[in-house]
């Protein structure tokens, strides 16, 4: 099997099957977006940003009415390597009110 990016399997087969189930593309689907910045680590006078938390689509209701973060993976991953990073999600919903479907 050839191998596909996460953007190709996004664009190949997410994205078209959300707007097949009646997802708008314009008002309910965003990809790529920016969950939380990353935590703020301070060694003595030296000040950096840790990695950044962002998925992969998140999917509205409504205009900020979040119902849904979707996490894509490429095709050389099993579905449980993308378990971590689900969970940093999770816990991120938490403090939003944010109701993560899977």
């Amino acid at each position: 099997m050839r191998e596909l990016s996460e953007r190709d399997i996004c664009t190949k087969y997410i994205t078209p099957e959300l707007v097949g189930a009646g997802w708008d593309i314009h008002t309910q689907i965003r990809e790529e977006v920016n969950l939380m910045n990353g935590r703020i680590i301070v060694r003595g006078k030296t000040v950096l940003r840790g990695k950044s938390k962002r998925a992969d689509y998140v999917l509205y209701y409504k205009q900020n009415i979040p119902l849904a973060v979707k996490e894509v993976k490429d095709n050389k991953h099993t579905i449980g390597e993308g378990m971590q990073q689900w969970d940093t999600q999770k816990c991120w919903k938490k403090k939003k009110n944010y109701c993560l479907m899977r």
